[in-house]
């Protein structure tokens, strides 16, 4: 028998930045047990594949709602799946949908002209996953967090590297409430995603990025896509892009390296991650179980590959200085070549 232990505060080490305020699946919001945070650890040093859930969109108006849902279904090639459990086929079908959705919005007499009509998600995993169990596993997940309140629609998507399932959610629920995802319900969401995946037999894990000593944050999907538009030469690059740059230069270039606030908090809270995950790993180690001194030693190496804390300031800094090594080489060589046809001559 296994006399495994939890150091106390461990817990600290996965718990989301935001504090769950959702109702969930049992399986995801019960206090978890000794076997269930065994296995967790067990699949985070195995690094098992993080589930992505997304918000990627709310339409407000009849037609953007109709667009979507032609989008997400191929303009009706695609089947789509309905809270029911029956598919959803053609166009016919999909425009009968998007009108039906429509017009219980816009006869609730509580609507605001802004108030969204459907809210999009994108539930994902990396290449290789087996699509037809992510299918599966999202028509489980959107049964156990909105079948009971919310009426809603999924479309798996295979035409990419990574398999995905756009649903989409009609935001007036059965009896009237709203659907307006926070931070904490995609923490929430992330577990029951990644529960409902390992129970159609794909590995799955929902870690927050800084339990896996990840302490850069992605770009938020705006900045992205001004960015990609500047790129192509169809705008200017976005001013909080410039300013990041102006701050980058003064660490590479200008000797402006000292630690910004945020960066030593992130520095601070890697630390206590990476002590409680040691703590951990050492009494695995003392146990009298084969297997728990096993897992003790994959948390111990785990930690020791994890990356050093980052911030993107200093990230841009090593970026612009290796572009500047790199013109001083191109340099170099362009002046060695004419060197060398001058001597010619």
């Amino acid at each position: 028998m296994s006399d495994f232990r939890i150091v106390r505060g461990f817990e600290d080490v996965w718990r989301s930045p935001v504090r769950p305020a959702v109702r969930g699946p049992e399986t995801v919001l019960r206090p978890p047990s000794m076997s269930d945070v065994k296995a967790r650890l067990s699949r985070i040093v195995r690094r098992a594949p993080e589930v992505m859930v997304r918000v990627t969109g709310r339409t407000r108006d009849p037609g953007r709602m109709a667009a979507h849902l032609s989008y997400i279904t191929r303009n009706g090639r695609l089947p789509a799946e309905g809270r029911d459990g029956w598919p959803i086929e053609g166009r016919g079908e999909v425009k009968d949908l998007a009108e039906d959705w429509a017009a219980a919005g816009l006869n609730d007499p509580r609507r605001r002209a802004n108030t969204p009509l459907s809210v999009g998600v994108i539930l994902s995993m990396p290449a290789g996953t087996d699509a037809l169990r992510l299918r599966d596993a999202a028509r489980g997940f959107a049964t156990a967090m909105f079948g009971d309140r919310f009426d809603y629609v999924f479309v798996l998507h295979t035409d990419v590297p990574t398999p995905h399932v756009h649903l989409t959610i009609k935001a007036q629920g059965d009896h009237g409430e709203r659907l307006n995802p926070k931070k904490a319900d995609l923490a929430a969401w992330r577990l029951a995603f990644a529960q409902a995946l390992r129970d159609h037999g794909v590995e799955a894990e929902a870690t927050p990025r800084r339990a896996r000593g990840v302490t850069r944050k992605p770009e938020c999907a705006a900045v992205y896509r001004l960015s990609e538009r500047a790129a192509r030469g169809q705008g200017p690059m976005p001013e909080v892009l410039r300013q990041r740059y102006r701050e980058a230069a003064q660490a590479a270039f200008a000797g402006d390296e000292r630690a910004r606030i945020w960066e030593r908090r992130t520095a601070a809270r890697q630390g206590q991650i990476r002590t409680l995950y040691m703590a951990q790993a050492r009494l695995l180690q003392a146990s009298s179980v084969p297997g728990d001194r096993e897992l003790g030693a994959a948390v111990e190496a785990f930690v020791h590959d994890l990356p050093p804390p980052d911030s993107q300031r200093l990230a841009l800094a090593r970026e612009l200085r290796a572009l500047a090594r790199e013109l001083r080489a191109a340099n170099w060589e362009l002046a060695r070549a004419h060197g060398s046809k001058d001597r010619e001559r």
